[in-house]
């Protein structure tokens, strides 16, 4: 199975996010199948906060790929701000 997930990269105690489609069963930060975008939870100021290829997304979701709980919060931030 194919999963759109998160994997942490950045510092001790300043998280950042890879948001990457990746076969369930590999690790967290492992091999990965593709790069879609990335989450920047400490982001201040004009720091961009989330950059999201729903393209992409829509790509993945079509051939089976699922989506974790917090990409799937993440996915409708994207077309919130998309449409915006």
């Amino acid at each position: 199975m194919v999963k759109i997930r998160l994997a942490r990269s950045g510092a001790n105690k300043r998280p950042f996010y890879h948001i990457v489609v990746a076969d369930a069963r590999s690790k967290r930060d492992g091999r990965r199948i593709e790069r879609i975008g990335f989450f920047n939870p400490l982001a201040r100021g004009q720091e961009e906060r989330l950059r999201l290829d729903l393209e992409r997304v829509e790509y993945w979701t079509g051939v089976g790929a699922q989506l974790t709980e917090r990409v799937q919060y993440l996915v409708s931030q994207a077309r919130k701000s998309a449409t915006a």
